[in-house]
């Protein structure tokens, strides 16, 4: 059966409250100690937000602005809160550059930024964090010029006697064209020769002009495996002409590149082109086209008979060429347009072997402008 328990006394039920008392004082205490360390967070929070030099934007879980810090203030203006993030990601247009865009419309003094947002939280919220890159932009091109007013300068020799050799050639051949003695079918073959020194000279300032600007303008996206079948209509023809065989392949799907296509077309035609001279007649070159950890990265192989390898660094200097009608400039401004585009261009190669010039760019960055970041 059970037993009622025995009534409490006056005392016990004193000692009772004065133990509730100190227990609620206690939690009181410990409450207004963890307020008083939320708030110094909250204000740690604050001050560490307002003195990073990026720009911060933190979302919610629909994907409206929470808190801004003063730097992406200072880029975007002053944002009501609440403002969708997808709606401000409108004010960004792609750079030149992979990753980067232009805060406002696209033009020489714009900001340059470079956008990173973080996985969702717990919450569903993001912090996104714009990083103003444009100063670091302007040294990277201030940078590239002086290498390459620097390269010209100590090249100025090896131009002027580019120059002057077929300017000679083209000199002698007009000269003869003027002898009343030449038959008009000589007459013919002179003046060709002497436009095919004119066409000479014509390229290599051309492609000094190309390697002076070094820079990559007028950019665009385009599919990766539509420019390997753009050079295999070029080539193709050329190779079969000589009796090489050439064949072409591209692994990259779909995906694509955000560049000056005509550059980086010109950079793998010549790559293609000096590996069908070096072969001379038959033979085999191969353009392959693959993926690799988000960059593009184009071959152009050769069964040739190698290149030494005290010869290979110097192969992309300016003016250096192993080939007497070569202007030495081909494989430097291939490079250039390799690293105008954030990429780079190597060999691989060894005497008895054949060579392998491998040209790799990134892949057109991933379209988080024209989303809120919900990708799948």
């Amino acid at each position: 059966m059970n037993q009622t328990p025995p009534p409490m006394n006056a005392a016990s039920l004193a000692e009772a409250f004065q133990a509730f008392a100190r227990a609620s004082d206690e939690l009181t205490q410990a409450y207004n100690g963890l307020q008083g360390q939320v708030s110094a967070l909250t204000e740690r929070l604050t001050l560490l937000m307002a003195a990073l030099p990026a720009g911060v934007v933190l979302l919610d879980a629909a994907g409206n602005t929470e808190q801004l810090n003063h730097a992406a203030l200072g880029m975007l203006g002053e944002i009501p809160v609440g403002t969708p993030w997808a709606q401000l990601l409108t004010r960004f247009e792609p750079a030149d550059t992979p990753g980067e865009y232009f805060l406002g419309h696209p033009h020489e003094d714009a900001l340059r930024i470079v956008l990173a947002e973080t996985p969702r939280d717990a919450q569903g919220g993001r912090i996104v964090l714009l990083h103003d890159v444009t100063e670091a932009w302007r040294m990277r091109q201030q940078t590239a010029r002086t290498e390459r007013l620097a390269a010209m300068g100590e090249m100025v020799a090896g131009l002027a006697h580019q120059l002057r050799t077929p300017l000679a050639a083209a000199l002698l051949y007009t000269g003869h064209m003027a002898s009343t003695e030449l038959d008009p079918g000589t007459r013919g073959k002179v003046a060709e020769r002497a436009l095919e020194r004119l066409r000479h000279l014509e390229k290599l300032i051309q492609d000094m002009l190309i390697f002076a600007r070094g820079e990559a303008l007028g950019r665009e996206s385009f599919g990766v495996c539509e420019l390997v079948a753009e050079l295999a209509h070029t080539i193709d023809p050329v190779a079969h002409g000589r009796g090489i065989h050439f064949k072409a392949d591209c692994q990259a799907g779909n995906r694509k590149l955000f560049g000056n296509r005509k550059e980086i077309a010109s950079a793998l035609l010549n790559l293609l082109e000096n590996a069908l001279q070096i072969l001379g007649e038959h033979g085999e070159v191969a353009l392959c086209a693959r993926l690799d950890e988000g960059n593009a990265i184009f071959s152009v192989r050769d069964d040739g008979r190698g290149i030494p390898q005290e010869l290979q660094e110097r192969l992309f200097e300016p003016f250096y060429t192993t080939r007497a009608d070569g202007t030495g400039l081909g494989l430097a401004i291939a490079r250039g347009v390799a690293r105008a585009h954030g990429g780079e261009i190597s060999l691989k190669s060894a005497p008895g072997e054949g060579s392998e010039f491998f040209f790799r760019i990134p892949l057109a960055p991933a379209d988080v402008i024209e989303s809120s970041g919900d990708t799948a």
